[in-house]
Parts: structure tokens; sequence; C-alpha cells
């Protein structure tokens, strides 16, 4: 059993497959507190629900996009054996995790989107940084920036070894809603010319900030 904050269909705001109908998997609970957050509501608001329910409901959406999210997904014990079953369904899986978690036990056709916690989350002691040793080149980091400090830190990060020999490895730098300037993260960016994406959240530009379910 796992337990689910909701099940929803919608347009996806983040990644790479920004733009794409997308079906959501939101479990409940999350091991960290970031400052930011904008998903507090599942920390611990959820329903219990088999492997067979939950993927019931996902082919009720008729999409083949799924992404298993939280809160932190990688804290409940049978988060690998759903995304192992999604695959076996055929369906394209993205996992985002805070980054704490090892993700080496995931199925290999997961795509990973590890979020690497800069200063202002106040959660940046948290990283599991074996974590950067388990990528492969279709899995994806996320930067959630809302100052000077946090860009200058991931721009640090970024002289790891074991992302700069992936070279194709997506990195999305995401800008705090309503706190980072865009135009000001470009801008850093393009002085810098960093090989980075800058990564709005879509899905608040599209539903509103407090939206949720879609």
């Amino acid at each position: 059993m796992l337990n689910v904050n909701e099940i929803f269909y919608s347009i996806q705001g983040e990644s790479t497959f920004t733009g794409w109908p997308c079906v959501f998997i939101r479990l409940t609970g999350c091991n960290l507190r970031c400052r930011y957050c904008d998903t507090t509501y599942a920390y611990e608001n959820g329903n219990h629900m088999s492997l067979d329910d939950i993927l019931g409901n996902v082919m009720g959406f008729n999409c083949n996009l799924v992404e298993v999210t939280g809160g932190e997904p990688l804290i409940q014990r049978e988060t690998p054996d759903l995304i192992t079953a999604l695959i076996k369904n055929r369906h394209t899986v993205l996992l985002e995790t805070n980054g704490t978690q090892d993700i080496s036990m995931l199925h290999k056709k997961c795509i990973r989107i590890v979020d690497i916690k800069c200063p202002s989350s106040g959660m940046k002691q948290e990283t599991l940084w074996k974590n950067l040793d388990y990528l492969v080149s279709y899995d994806q980091l996320k930067f959630v920036i809302a100052d000077r400090e946090d860009y200058l830190y991931a721009k640090t990060v970024l002289d790891n070894p074991a992302i700069k020999r992936r070279k194709k490895l997506a990195v999305n730098f995401s800008p705090v809603f309503n706190e980072m300037n865009l135009k000001e993260l470009a801008t850093w960016i393009l002085q810098d010319h960093l090989r980075v994406r800058v990564h709005i959240q879509l899905h608040k530009y599209i539903w509103g900030e407090h939206a949720r379910g879609v």
C-alpha cells in the first residue's frame, strides 16, 4: 500500500517535458521542510491505495506520460515497485525527488529529476551527493533559485566531475515563483554562458499559483 495525496491529469509544468499532458501521482510525506515549499498540503494528508488501484486510476486518463512526485516519493518503501509497474504498463515515467534519497534502486527506464537544494531552501545540508554517480544521460537536475547566493551555489555544483562528464544531462534552473526575477536569472546565465535551462513552473502561469489537482 502507498499513501497517496492526489492523482490528477494536467499539463506538465516542469523539466524538459514541460507542456505535455501528464498524469501526476503525488505521494504523501516529506523528510524536508524547504522554506519556499508549495506543496505543504502533501506533508500528511493522503489515502492508502494498492498498486492495482493506483494503476487503474492512471489508466483511466489514457495518457502515456506519468510523474511520481510528492512530498518526497522515495520515503515510501513501495515507490520503486509502483514505478516498475507503470513502466511495465508502457508508461514513460518521471520521478521527482528532493535529492536526499538513494535513486540507485529505481528501474533503469525511470527518468529521475533530482533536486539539488540551494542555500535559500534551508535544506542544502541534506543533499545525498552519492546520487550524482547514479545519474545517466536522460536523467535531469533541478536547482530552485531564489537569489544570487543560490545561483552561485548551483554554478559551483555544476563543476562536480560527476555532472561535467555527463554532457547530455539536462540541468534546470527554476526561479522561486514571485521571488526570483526571471530577467535577472536569465541575464546571469547568459553572462556566464551556462548550459542550463531557464525552468519556469508553467502550471502556475496556466492555473494560478495556488491551484491544486490541475
